[in-house]
């Protein structure tokens, strides 16, 4: 079986504690500038670029076609991101249960450590300063074997966020994996689910512990659904003895 290489986390509700904020977030900056969306879709858009999210429900609220569109998509996603922004300078940021002991597991045997996002590049650096991952991590957000994490992606970085897979395979390919099945892929929404079928990892596992249930995600494409990231280990050397 292949050895595991590489680990692409998710960040909020994955490795960064998420209390619903994003969502109230995103639901003040709909409010704010006149987007109707309940909160049960907010959260089933989780994970997702928010440009796009915002994109998708201007489309629905105005017609596919209407030529509003991308303006109020600009007003939205611009509200948006003062209030994200706000928040994170204002009110911090920390690590979800077991995720630095799980770290620390990865970097014991020489596992590379990925974080992807639907966040953009400005908002993730001011989470990931906030818990002190920046450090070690070039201007490409690119690490050594020493740095806490070897790469952050961010959904501005590439062409197609979440549920494609490019976030995942711009991870490997800036870490020189070339396997996919020398990847797992773990968060706790939808979309990260879909990015990691699409990617063809190894192992496509989602969090219940984060921003959606169980049974939420029982219906997307997963290997499994772990209740906390410090199942993680075992079910690793479960998958490749070399580890034990």
């Amino acid at each position: 079986m292949q050895p595991i290489e590489l680990v692409v986390f998710d960040m909020a509700g994955t490795t960064v504690t998420d209390h619903h904020e994003v969502e109230r977030c995103f639901a003040e900056a709909a409010v704010e500038t006149g987007l109707s969306v309940s909160d049960e879709r907010i959260l089933a858009m989780q994970g997702l670029s928010k440009r796009y999210v915002f994109e998708t429900l201007w489309k629905e609220q105005l017609g596919e076609d209407s030529p509003a569109v991308q303006s109020q998509v600009d007003i939205s996603y611009d509200a948006f991101r003062r209030i994200l922004e706000n928040h994170y300078l204002t009110q911090g940021a920390t690590p979800t249960e077991g995720c630095l002991d799980v770290f620390a597991y990865l970097h014991e045997r020489g596992i590379a450590i990925a974080l992807t996002t639907g966040f953009y590049r400005v908002v993730t650096d001011i989470i990931l300063e906030k818990l002190g991952w920046l450090n070690g991590l070039n201007d490409e957000r690119i690490g050594t074997k020493d740095s806490l994490l070897q790469v952050s992606i961010a959904s501005d970085e590439v062409e197609r966020g979440r549920p494609y897979p490019q976030m995942i395979e711009r991870a490997m390919k800036l870490l020189d994996v070339t396997n996919p099945k020398a990847v797992v892929n773990i968060g706790d929404t939808p979309s990260d689910l879909l990015s990691g079928r699409a990617a063809g990892v190894a192992l496509n596992l989602g969090l219940t512990n984060g921003t959606h249930t169980r049974e939420q995600l029982e219906q997307h494409p997963h290997d499994l659904l772990l209740g906390s990231l410090r199942e993680l280990p075992a079910l690793l050397e479960k998958h490749d003895l070399s580890l034990t």
